[in-house]
């Protein structure tokens, strides 16, 4: 039995959608990010920090979605190259790029949406969070040019980091990254994306489609 503890719209989205890809049939335990469940003691034990995700797994606990995708990827022999092939190096770069990014996406998520009242917020962090998040676009628009995954072909490091895009557009227009968008699309067309996304129960965070920069 696999049980993955999820929050709708979190980075949990991805370790989902990779079971999805790998055929692997998970139970899906969903919480809350504003009841105090993930501060409970129960799901403390399973993850320290109180973050999303955490995967039982083979009498185990895992915790951190990068942790869990190396894990499942050595596990199960799939979707990423061995150690000592070619592309591993990439692969383990692409996928901590995604957390990386991630971390970015988070602030901005905080700047934005959760920090309250708004007059707490500091608009020069939120100018210098969204000029941190346009560098990390670029060099992924610049990577994808002329590709369509990350590796010569798909691997969990897509997980990783496709998990990311929607919130990148939510801060950053999409006009400038045209290979980022046409990744975007063949996420999204992927059938295993679909299933995770219908079993994921929508998106807790994002109420709008884009978040402006407020006047300094």
């Amino acid at each position: 039995m696999i049980r993955l503890h999820h929050t709708p719209g979190s980075r949990s989205m991805r370790i989902l959608w990779l079971l999805e890809e790998m055929g692997l049939d998970c139970e899906v335990r969903s919480y809350s990010l504003t009841d105090g469940s993930l501060r409970a003691p129960e799901f403390l034990a399973l993850s320290p920090a109180g973050r999303i995700p955490a995967l039982e797994i083979d009498g185990q606990v895992i915790f951190e979605s990068g942790a869990i995708v190396e894990y499942l990827t050595e596990v199960q022999g799939q979707l990423a190259p061995k150690p000592g092939e070619a592309e591993r190096a990439a692969f383990l770069s692409w996928v901590h790029f995604a957390e990386t990014q991630a971390n970015i996406l988070q602030a901005l998520n905080i700047h934005h949406i959760f920090l309250r009242p708004e007059s707490a917020r500091s608009a020069p962090l939120m100018a210098l969070d969204t000029k941190r998040l346009t560098v990390t676009m670029k060099a992924l628009e610049r990577h994808l040019a002329g590709r369509d995954w990350l590796l010569s072909d798909f691997s969990a490091a897509d997980c990783m980091l496709g998990f990311n895009i929607d919130a990148m557009f939510r801060f950053v227009r999409p006009e400038s990254f045209p290979a980022i968008v046409a990744y975007r699309d063949r996420v999204k067309a992927r059938p295993a994306y679909q299933r995770a996304l219908a079993k994921a129960g929508g998106d807790a965070i994002y109420t709008q489609d884009f978040y402006e920069l407020p006047d300094a």
